[in-house]
């Protein structure tokens, strides 16, 4: 028997088809039925490959006696939040005001007319954990309906309030004037790092790529060598430790340890995308080889295992494969010794820190890099490493969310082009170019706008800010890789239907004619990903410098003039804002590019090869600043320029190259 779910598309919702529970998908179907029966509304939120997702699953949705309670006093809803992120986004924002730190699976309860009243994220079935059970929740909060309906409803209003001071807690004006913000917000970045592990101190350990990117960006600028030593040693620890995978490569969404050493397997879409643009990016400004092998591994797993046929990207890989979480992963000593023989099998092991022991449960260890190989070793290692990926072939391979999102797609498109500028490799540009034309052709709105979602041929829900900012950005690292003047134009539309839909006073998160919430979420915070306003930001200002549109510069002072003063608090939530106010301080170069594309190669790959954070490239024929500007005795000619404003041409990719590094 399978319940509603069995209907929808989203791989998460089906994984919950079998439940007992008389599951609805989020819609007006189960709103009516909570008003018409005075019911609440339990509402659950999750993603396909969220491990305590199916644990609370296994415990509580699979269990006939807790089914049979939600059944009876609660109309119950299953959301996934990679499909709804505006529905996500209002309620953790319950939970937030309640004191905890949200996340996944979400649990909050609500009035038939969708208002909060009591929230939390994972429920032990009965009370453990310092939780209370589920349980014992159900029950309570039912008598409550019944008997205590009016605190109930006064909890709904106090959340309501809260969704306005949580607003107002970040319009805090303008930043200081007198204050190198950037430099100020990537030193205390650097100054909170791990100094032995790397990235910010404590367990567990997120990547977070938006705030190493701006330290990348400020030391271009300042040269400060605690900067570069605290983005050479996060990078460095990721890369050795036990989140990034040494097998088929790609990163797990964060490390449970302080150490990298233990990851929560699950792989994310958004994190690899991130991450293969700022190791490229590393390797533009440092040429370590390390950092271009961790670029190339990540797009070697994303291309085998995570891409659709036809270019785009699946959304992510699960933590659990036979029950269990990271099996598919880990090793022990036994086990290499039977994949490869005795002598490469303890040299496997000592070159991945494989013990006895164990690092991981049941005495297995998860691979990772405890000590440094010389060049003879890592060649040895290399040819282990494929015997070992073709052994996990045979495994039982975790479950896949393959769920299309145009944002997220967006972030991967973004790391392509990276790679592709900084290696030259045509194969991540190719993939960059299949990945962005299945968006644009299969995924757009009649207005030239995004849909947010695609699976089994449908696209469905309207874009959200994430999306629309993202896939700019992307398209724009598209045109400035292959020179396709109908990437740039696509930009445009996107970045102009952002000032229609979404900015009303500032941004939103939601389209002004999206589904109606009791709170129209803005979102200005950065997370796992950048948020939609900061990289709004970005958008706008390089379609101005391309384009010299005073609408793009005018809209994106306001927003420095509404979150500048919280960021400038509050680096860590900001971070990726404060990258587009230090590419805004700077002047970004207007490098324009005259003559024959072809006999242009030179120039273009002098300007890909070279980290230049505040920069747009464009052909002269392709920009506004252009107008005038052609090559000089028919050979190609570059005219950097600044405010709209050209020096003197340039004829030799040598001259260039010393112009941009000055």
């Amino acid at each position: 028997m399978t319940n509603r779910l069995a209907l929808e598309t989203s791989p998460y919702l089906k994984q919950h088809a079998d439940n007992p529970v008389d599951w609805y998908p989020w819609g007006e179907e189960a709103f009516r039925r909570a008003r018409e029966e005075d019911k609440p509304i339990h509402l659950s939120v999750g993603y396909a490959a969220c491990h305590w997702c199916h644990v609370m699953a296994h415990e509580s949705f699979e269990n006939p006696e807790i089914a049979g309670l939600l059944n009876e006093h609660f109309v119950n809803i299953k959301v996934d939040r990679q499909e709804r992120p505006d529905v996500d986004d209002v309620y953790q924002k319950v939970v937030q005001m309640m004191g905890q730190g949200g996340g996944w699976p979400l649990t909050v309860f609500l009035t038939p007319e969708r208002r909060p009243f009591f929230g939390g994220t994972y429920f032990p079935p009965q009370d453990r954990y310092g939780r209370p059970g589920f349980t014992r929740l159900l029950v309570s909060l039912s008598a409550a309906w019944k008997d205590k309906r009016d605190d109930l409803r006064e909890n709904t209003e106090e959340f309501l309030r809260g969704y306005d001071e949580l607003d107002q807690r970040h319009l805090q004006g303008a930043a200081p004037l007198d204050v190198d913000v950037p430099a100020a917000a990537a030193n205390f970045l650097a100054e909170q790092a791990d100094p032995i592990h790397g990235g910010l101190r404590g367990a567990p350990k997120f990547p977070n790529p938006a705030c190493h990117d701006l330290i990348l960006r400020v030391y271009h600028r300042t040269r400060e060598p605690t900067l570069l030593r605290s983005l050479d040693l996060t990078l460095h620890r990721m890369a050795a430790g036990g989140i990034y995978d040494h097998l088929g490569g790609g990163f797990a969404r964060y490390s449970v340890d302080e150490r990298w050493a233990v990851p929560h397997f699950e792989k994310m879409l958004y994190d690899n995308g991130q991450l293969v643009k700022l190791y490229a990016d590393a390797y533009r400004l440092t040429g370590k080889p390390g950092w271009r092998r961790v670029v190339e591994e990540t797009i070697a797993y994303v291309l085998r295992d995570m891409v659709h046929p036809d270019g785009a990207f699946f959304a992510s890989e699960d933590a659990d494969s036979e029950g269990e979480e990271g099996t598919f992963y880990v090793w022990t000593p036994a086990q290499l010794t039977a994949a490869l023989g005795a002598d490469d099998g303890r040299f496997a092991g000592w070159a991945y820190g494989v013990t006895e022991q164990g690092n991981f449960e049941h005495a297995t260890t998860v691979l990772h890099r405890p000590v440094e190989l010389s060049p003879e070793e890592i060649a040895r290692l290399d040819g282990i490493r494929e015997r070992l990926l073709a052994v996990r072939a045979r495994r039982v391979r975790p479950g896949r969310d393959e769920n299309i999102l145009s944002g997220w797609n967006a972030l991967m498109i973004q790391g392509l082009c990276a790679a592709y500028q900084a290696t030259g490799t045509m194969l991540h540009l190719d993939a960059a170019r299949r990945a962005a034309e299945f968006v644009l052709n299969r995924m757009s709105m009649p207005d030239g706008g995004i849909h947010h979602v695609w699976k089994n041929d449908v696209a469905r829900v309207p874009g959200f800010l994430d999306d629309y900012a993202f896939l700019a950005n992307a398209l724009l690292d598209l045109y400035e890789s292959a020179f396709e003047r109908r990437f740039l134009d696509r930009a445009q539309r996107l970045a102009d239907l952002i000032l229609e839909k979404f900015w009303d006073n500032g941004l939103y998160f939601t389209p002004n004619d999206g589904e109606p919430l009791v709170h129209r979420p803005r979102a200005p915070l950065d997370n796992a990903w950048p948020s939609g306003t900061s990289t709004s930001a970005f958008a706008l200002l390089r379609l101005f410098e391309l384009t010299g549109d005073p609408r793009y510069r005018d809209h994106v002072d306001q927003v420095f003039a509404m979150y500048g003063g919280a960021a400038a608090q509050n680096p860590f939530g900001f971070a990726h804002l404060v990258a587009a106010l230090d590419f805004s301080q700077r002047g970004p170069l207007e490098i324009v590019l005259a003559g024959d594309r072809a006999l242009a190669a030179p120039f273009i790959e002098a300007v890909h090869r070279a980290y230049l954070p505040a920069r747009v490239v464009a052909f002269a024929e392709d920009v506004p600043v252009g107008v005038g500007r052609g090559p000089i005795g028919g050979v190609p000619t570059v005219y950097v320029c600044r405010n709209q404003t050209c020096e003197a041409p340039i004829v030799t990719p040598q001259r260039l190259l010393a112009r941009i590094m000055e």
